[in-house]
């Protein structure tokens, strides 16, 4: 697993030892088709890394230019994977809170952890596959606010699972899928609208 462009492309990711079934990284291929899609998107944005795991997509964006990163998870060694490979990239516009959000109170200790009113311009959501959690994700995202307007939101699931369209004011870009995974790509739309 490594950085597929930017300031640390090709710098190599520390992964899960061994079989870890909390901890699913994004492969390089996915990435960097996702990455290739947001083009310029990414650049100065500020970016929210929900299921974060070894923070490749966070990281990915910071390499390609992201203004900052936040990055979630529920689990310790997860968190320990994210700050060894910052270091590793020699990141530091970072946050990382350990926070579950497989329930959605999580999103409200999210919301409260955060400065009131904060919001991103790219969310990424990449929970653990079929487990109803991308969904469960993508509408406490939008019901939370966390979606600066223009926003986009990225989840990821297996490639069988359908996620609905429209959720609240988030609207379906892109579809895309890659053998085993796909990826959603969601704008929220102006309320002025």
């Amino acid at each position: 697993m490594r950085i597929t462009g930017g300031s640390v492309r090709g710098r190599t990711l520390r992964g899960p030892k061994g079989t870890n079934d909390t901890i699913r990284p994004t492969s390089d291929r996915v990435r960097e088709a996702l990455f290739s899609i947001l083009g310029d998107r990414v650049r100065d944005a500020r970016v929210l890394d929900l299921f974060a795991g070894t923070g490749s997509l966070g990281l990915e964006a910071l390499s390609r230019g992201a203004a900052s990163a936040v990055f979630i998870d529920r689990s310790p060694t997860a968190l320990d994977l994210i700050r060894a490979n910052l270091l590793h990239c020699g990141i530091t516009r970072a946050e990382l809170y350990r926070i579950d959000l497989t329930r959605p109170a999580g999103y409200s200790n999210l919301a409260r952890r955060l400065a009131p009113g904060r919001q991103f311009d790219l969310v990424f959501l990449d929970p653990p596959y079929e487990k109803n959690l991308a969904d469960l994700a993508l509408k406490m995202v939008e019901n939370t606010g966390l979606v600066a307007p223009g926003g986009l939101v990225v989840a990821e699931e297996r490639g069988k699972v359908i996620l609905p369209d429209p959720v609240g004011s988030l609207r379906l870009l892109q579809h895309r899928r890659y053998g085993e995974t796909s990826i959603w790509l969601y704008s929220i739309e102006n309320s002025a609208t």
